[in-house]
């Protein structure tokens, strides 16, 4: 399927790996123009033909830049992917438990997964509809519907995310532009697979090892019905199709992409 983005200016956060990384490549082989923010840039992404800017999203000074480099470079935004989020720099996560984390540690988590969405989505509105609209896509989690009892404050975080997607496709749909969410369950990004990271952390409270972790303990526990944790490639895909013009009346929608995780209706 042709998904009409030649020539289109998206705006991608959190894009030097995982999710963000996948957007990038994807969006870039549907012929768009890509802006891609990340705190560092990787050797993936800048193997990649997008627009860099370095920036930490959890400054308020962030999103007039980002705006600012994009109309400056490619002349203007029509479509907004907020990926930027997960686990503050410094955080051990999983955190396993509703005490484990003080309002420091709440704090940063929001600003990570929700003011800095919020902050952008108000920087690049305006530039939206001075072009006549456009498309935003805010990456959530499975978790902002299904609560669970470890990084309640991520998911909390991300729940305000999925509301203010509703919210703003509500007053911006009548005026062009379209919002919608993309929830994720477990991916394999390097938050899972990294050293030191998520898969490590069970393996040891479970005297178990990495790769069971991934293959069997964690899709086991988290009920996949797939039985398999999700690729990035598989949200991307997802994610650029919500960007598309040929998403034309999808707004407001929430697209799981959780291996079956979320059981509800």
């Amino acid at each position: 399927m042709q998904l009409d983005l030649t020539g289109r200016v998206a705006v991608v956060t959190g894009a030097s790996k995982g999710i963000g990384l996948a957007v990038t490549r994807t969006l870039l082989q549907e012929g768009a123009r890509v802006l891609a923010t990340s705190r560092r840039l990787t050797p993936e992404l800048d193997a990649l033909d997008v627009v860099h800017v370095a920036t930490d999203l959890t400054d308020p000074a962030a999103p007039d830049a980002i705006v600012a480099r994009a109309l400056d470079a490619l002349g203007g935004i029509d479509v907004l992917v907020n990926n930027a989020g997960g686990r503050v720099p410094g955080a051990t996560l999983p955190r396993t438990s509703f005490l484990d984390a003080g309002d420091g540690e709440w704090r940063a988590v929001f600003e990570l997964n929700l003011f800095a969405a919020v902050r952008l989505a108000r920087a690049v509105i305006p530039v939206m509809l001075e072009r006549g609209g456009g498309a935003i896509v805010n990456v959530s989690t499975a978790n902002a519907r299904q609560p669970s009892a470890m990084n309640v404050d991520y998911g909390a975080a991300k729940a305000g995310l999925s509301n203010l997607t509703k919210a703003l496709s509500e007053e911006f749909a009548p005026r062009g532009i379209r919002v919608n969410s993309v929830s994720p369950g477990p991916v394999l990004t390097p938050w899972w697979t990294e050293d030191g990271g998520a898969a490590d952390i069970i393996a040891a409270q479970a005297c178990s090892d990495r790769d069971t972790v991934l293959t069997t303990l964690a899709p086991e526990a988290m009920s996949l019905s797939t039985g398999r944790f999700a690729s990035p490639q598989e949200v991307a895909d997802v994610v650029a199709l919500l960007a598309s013009p040929r998403s034309a009346s999808t707004t407001g929608a929430d697209f799981p992409v959780d291996s079956g995780m979320v059981k509800a209706i």
